[in-house]
């Protein structure tokens, strides 16, 4: 089926031949000396701490050009670039972001063909690509760059005062009358991780698991991850299936009895998170655009942005040693993509009317 993808399988068509000229060089050193003329580049992204110092502090020690980057929330991005615009202001050239956002950006016209762009011999080389080729999750495939791949929605966190790991080796033990009304969930009903978590489930393991789960085991409902991980921390609900990795491996370090637990016969999904990249059209800056997305997705660019997020990426040539185990795609198990353009755009939206429909009047 379309929505479960296979790690080992990605070969596609051959990237554009003029991508491949030997001149190359030439276009790159006009592209870069446009770009200089162009003053600087701007760059719109998650408002995380690293990325936003690191990726304009090594832009510029390495081409000469100011990067401005603004940082936010993607739904906040999305509304600022469209206002703009609506403004006849044109002020963002590159754009990363997550899946939603970026199929917004697609859909009101907002990208160039970024495909094109690429022209560095280490970017357009198929063989430094993890999938056999630059990832691109448009239909067109041109648009939007995959940089990020990794494994998300397969785990189960518990306080380990409460619960104990051997109890989770099968993800059918969230099911146990013990565990009834001691689960946390992200709300299943609006757009973001309650909601992939729920898809994937009904995918993979279907109706009456997802009703048994949602509905039968009257878990809480929040739309606050950090009170999530604070009743996991204080054991008010011993178990989450929603639970940032982030705050549980904090909360781990500072000596909270949690742990984190992948069940073997539940993969998760697939995400980028905010690991996707896209060409903004009507740019104030395009040479300098380009130079930054030729950049971003070659060895160098995706060790910083990679390491800056702790995300393994879609390259093959990066160390990646700073990645979480479980993140990691492992070989021959397939998962459910939470980024490919179907499960975006069909399957997402099939499964919130269930979970609206299930959880009426909670």
């Amino acid at each position: 089926m379309k929505w479960i993808l296979s790690i080992l399988v990605f070969l596609g068509p051959a990237f554009p031949a003029q991508a491949q000229d030997k001149d190359w060089q030439k276009q790159w050193n006009q592209m870069l000396a446009e770009a200089r003329k162009e003053g600087k580049v701007v760059v719109q992204g998650s408002a995380d701490p690293v990325v936003r110092k690191e990726l304009p502090e090594k832009f510029q020690a390495k081409f000469g050009i100011p990067l401005e980057y603004l940082g936010g929330r993607g739904a906040d991005n999305f509304s600022r670039l469209s206002m703009e615009r609506q403004a006849g202001v044109y002020t963002t050239d590159v754009v990363t972001a997550g899946m939603s956002n970026m199929v917004d950006y697609y859909q009101q016209k907002f990208l160039d063909p970024l495909k094109p762009a690429l022209i560095l011999p280490e970017v357009v080389d198929l063989s430094k690509w993890k999938a056999g080729k630059p990832w691109f999750m448009d239909p067109e495939e041109k648009y939007i760059l995959r940089l990020y791949n990794y494994v998300s929605s397969g785990l189960i966190f518990i306080n380990t005062e409460h619960a104990k790991p051997q109890d989770f080796k099968s993800i059918h033990e969230l099911l146990n009358p013990k565990w009834r009304g001691k689960i946390s969930v992200y709300d299943p009903r609006v757009s973001g991780t309650g909601e992939v978590e729920a898809t994937r489930f009904y995918l993979k393991l279907g109706p009456e698991f997802v009703k048994k789960l949602y509905v039968d085991q009257k878990p809480v409902i929040s739309r606050d991850k950090r009170q999530i991980a604070d009743w996991l921390g204080r054991g008010t609900y011993p178990i989450s299936i929603s639970a940032e990795t982030e705050f549980v491996l904090a909360m781990k370090e500072q000596g909270v009895p949690v742990e984190a637990i992948a069940p073997a016969d539940a993969p998760g999904t697939l995400t980028a998170g905010n690991g996707l990249l896209g060409l903004i059209n009507k740019a104030a800056h395009p040479n300098a655009a380009r130079v930054f997305v030729n950049w971003i997705t070659s060895k160098e660019g995706m060790e910083i942005l990679g390491s800056a997020r702790k995300k393994p990426t879609t390259r093959k040539d990066v160390d990646e040693s700073y990645t979480l185990s479980w993140e990691v795609p492992k070989p021959g198990l397939s998962y459910v993509d939470a980024y490919s353009w179907e499960f975006t755009e069909t399957l997402r939206t099939k499964t919130n009317g269930i979970m609206k429909e299930l959880l009426k009047g909670r």
